[in-house]
């Protein structure tokens, strides 16, 4: 196993090391969105919680974590949000027709057409997690015309899911956003042997998960040194710090995910 990078000093791959530790611990659920991972038992509902959750946390955690719980509040109505997605019970709370904000920017019927196209993957298949495993799946089997072989660079898990939410602005679709919604979403459903994230998705490998590209993972990382100041919150940044990431956590490169957010926050 690798333990150090010529570029990343022994001291500072240490610190990390530690910070990681010392963060990614129960106590790290109690006010960050990750806390609705543990909302419902069962995991056809945890997936649809999780990804709500994930999609709606930017800005204000004092703002978007009571928003998440409205939503969740509404589909306990309904026996869970499975069950509230699946009967079109959502309907009652989000219209098409409704323009008003419901959070940010994104508004009542934003929410309208997330939760519609979710409906739509739970028509064809028993879960979310069965859904976009079998996308990734087409993806990786996907086979370039002009050559009538596989495609060389498939695209990331995090591509193929944005791709399935066409008609939704709640969704980031462009090549250069970091997605890190998605990021922390995959984070949450693919690491296993973790106090925080809970590992349903064996199929994906944690190695190949791309850091959540936070504010505060992106000021560490400068502070570090790891990435020089002034780097935009990108998907080539992203891809980068993960790449360093690796360095230091072989197999499991979003645990600097804890270091430096922990840090950062703290």
């Amino acid at each position: 196993m690798k333990t150090s990078n010529p570029c990343i000093p022994l001291k500072t791959i240490s610190l990390l090391r530690n910070l990681a530790t010392k963060y990614e611990t129960k106590d790290f659920l109690a006010e960050d969105p990750s806390q609705f991972l543990y909302y419902y038992k069962k995991p056809l509902d945890t997936e649809l919680a999780a990804f709500t959750a994930a999609l709606l946390s930017f800005g204000n955690r004092k703002q978007f974590i009571p928003k998440i719980k409205f939503i969740l509040k509404e589909a306990d109505l309904s026996g869970g949000i499975y069950h509230w997605i699946k009967n079109r019970d959502f309907e009652k709370t989000f219209s098409v027709s409704n323009n008003a904000k419901f959070y940010r920017f994104y508004s009542y019927r934003d929410m309208y057409y997330l939760f519609n196209r979710l409906f739509m993957f739970l028509d064809v298949e028993k879960s979310l997690g069965i859904y976009f495993h079998a996308k990734y799946v087409e993806e990786l089997n996907r086979v370039n015309p002009d050559t009538n072989k596989p495609v060389q660079n498939p695209r990331h898990l995090i591509d193929v899911i944005a791709s399935c939410f066409p008609d939704c602005s709640i969704v980031p679709q462009t090549k250069t956003s970091a997605k890190k919604r998605l990021c922390m979403f995959l984070r949450w459903m693919v690491r296993t042997d973790s106090p925080v994230d809970i590992g349903l998705w064996p199929w994906f490998s944690s190695k190949d998960l791309i850091i959540p590209l936070d504010v505060h993972v992106i000021q560490e990382a400068e502070e570090l040194e790891l990435i020089s100041k002034g780097t935009p919150a990108t998907r080539k940044t992203a891809e980068k710090l993960t790449e360093i990431a690796r360095e230091i956590f072989e197999d499991d490169p979003c645990r600097l995910d804890f270091a430096l957010f922990g840090k950062g926050v703290n």
